[in-house]
C-alpha cells in the first residue's frame, strides 16, 4: 500500500504542475455558431487511424449492461488512466467497454480528439446494437461534449455522459497559466482548456446538454486543477439544455472525502458508486441511492494497491504530464503553439465552403 500511495502522490504532484492550464483571450464571444442540429462534417482523421485508436473488450451481446467508452485525461493514455482501476472494475461487472487512445498522449488539439470520440461512439453503438455511455476523467470528462455538440447523430447513440472532474467550462485564470507568465508556448489542449478559450465558448454554445442523454458530472471541492469548484461559475457542472442532469460533489456524499482532481477520477469509491449508479439505472446518478459505506472505503473496486503493473502504469504517465508546461519540449511529440488553435470551420454558422 505504501508503494501505491507513493506512486499516486508522485503523479499528483506532477498533475498539479503539468495540468495547470493556459489561456488565450477569447474573441469568439460574439460569434455565430453552428445550428444545434446541423449534421456534422466528415471526419478528417483517416479511418484506419481511428480504428487503430479504439480498443474494445468484453461480450457486447451476452448481457444487457450498458457498454462504456473510456476517454482519457490530459497527458495520459487509457492504459495509464484506466488499466489499473476502471477497466478491471468493468471486467468484474462483466460490462463491455472500449477505450480511445488520443494523439500525443491527449496533449493535442481537442477538436481532433473529438473526431476520435465521434468514431468511437458510432462504432460502439453499431457493435452493441444499443446506446452506450461515454465516460472520462478531466479533459476526458469534457471532450465528449464537443462530439455531441457538433455531430448531432451521436446524441441518439449515447445514453449516459459521465464526467469525473471534467473541465466543462475550462479552468479559471485564478490558476497561474504557464503561457501567461512568459513561457510563450503550450500544447494545444492547454490553450483550449482555459475558461476564456474560444474552444470552451464554442463547445458550450447553444446548449450544454441534449434531450435523451443523461449527464452525471462528478467532482471534488478539493480539486486544485479544474477551478472554480464552487459558485455559479463552477467549471464541472453542466447547466443549459434539455438533457437530464446530476451535478454532484463527492463531499455531498462523504463530507470528509479528501480525494482531489487526480484521485477523483482514478481511485475514489464515491466516484465509483455514482458512476455505477448512473450506468445501472435510467437517467443520471441519484445521490440518494448511494450507500454511505463508500465513505469508509480507501479504493474503488478494481484497484489493487499491491499490483506492480498498476504502479508502472501510474508512473508511466508521469513523464508526459510533468512536461506539459515546459516550453518547446514534450515527450509525446505534441506541437508547442504560441496561441490557441483556430476553431474549425464547421463550428460556425457559415459552415465550411
Amino acid at each position: 500500500m505504501g508503494q501505491f500511495r507513493g506512486a499516486a502522490a508522485a503523479v499528483l504532484v506532477s498533475a498539479v504542475i503539468g495540468s495547470v492550464l493556459t489561456g488565450s483571450p477569447s474573441s469568439a464571444s460574439a460569434t455565430s455558431y453552428a445550428p444545434l442540429n446541423r449534421p456534422g462534417p466528415a471526419l478528417s482523421v483517416p479511418a484506419a487511424t481511428l480504428a487503430k485508436a479504439l480498443s474494445c473488450h468484453g461480450d457486447f451481446h451476452a448481457n444487457t449492461l450498458e457498454p462504456v467508452l473510456l476517454d482519457p485525461a490530459t497527458g495520459v493514455t487509457p492504459d495509464e488512466n484506466y488499466a489499473w482501476n476502471w477497466e478491471p472494475a468493468f471486467n468484474l461487472q462483466h460490462r463491455p467497454w472500449c477505450a480511445l487512445t488520443m494523439p500525443f498522449h491527449t496533449l493535442g488539439d481537442i477538436q481532433t480528439s473529438g473526431e476520435y470520440i465521434v468514431y468511437g461512439i458510432r462504432q460502439m453503438y453499431a457493435l452493441a446494437s444499443r446506446k452506450i455511455a461515454v465516460m472520462g476523467h478531466s479533459q476526458g470528462g469534457m471532450s465528449m461534449r464537443w462530439a455531441l455538440r457538433f455531430w448531432p447523430d451521436t446524441r441518439a447513440k449515447v445514453d449516459d455522459v459521465i464526467g469525473m472532474a471534467g473541465d466543462n467550462h475550462g479552468t479559471s485564470t485564478a490558476t497561474v497559466g504557464f503561457c501567461q507568465v512568459g513561457l510563450t508556448t503550450c500544447t494545444p489542449q492547454g490553450w483550449q482548456q482555459e475558461s476564456t478559450s474560444n474552444f470552451v465558448a464554442a463547445m458550450n454554445s447553444g446548449a450544454e446538454t441534449f434531450a435523451g442523454v443523461s449527464y452525471t458530472e462528478i467532482y471534488s471541492l478539493r480539486d486544485e486543477v479544474v477551478l472554480p469548484t464552487t459558485g455559479p461559475n463552477a467549471s464541472s457542472p453542466v447547466r443549459t439544455g434539455a438533457g437530464a442532469i446530476t451535478n454532484v460533489t463527492t463531499q455531498s456524499i462523504c463530507p470528509l472525502d479528501i480525494n482531489e482532481h487526480l484521485l477523483t477520477g482514478t481511485i475514489d469509491p464515491v466516484t465509483y458508486a455514482l458512476a455505477t449508479d448512473a450506468l445501472n439505472h435510467a437517467g443520471p446518478a441519484n445521490p440518494a441511492r448511494i450507500s454511505k459505506s463508500a465513505c469508509s472505503q480507501l479504493f474503488m473496486p478494481g484497484v489493487n494497491p499491491l499490483n506492480a503493473q498498476a504502479n508502472i502504469n501510474i508512473l508511466a504517465g508521469l513523464f508526459y504530464v510533468a512536461l506539459v508546461p515546459v516550453p518547446f519540449v514534450n515527450l509525446a511529440g505534441a506541437p508547442q503553439v504560441p496561441a490557441e488553435p483556430a476553431l474549425k470551420c464547421y463550428v460556425f454558422a457559415a459552415g465550411c465552403a
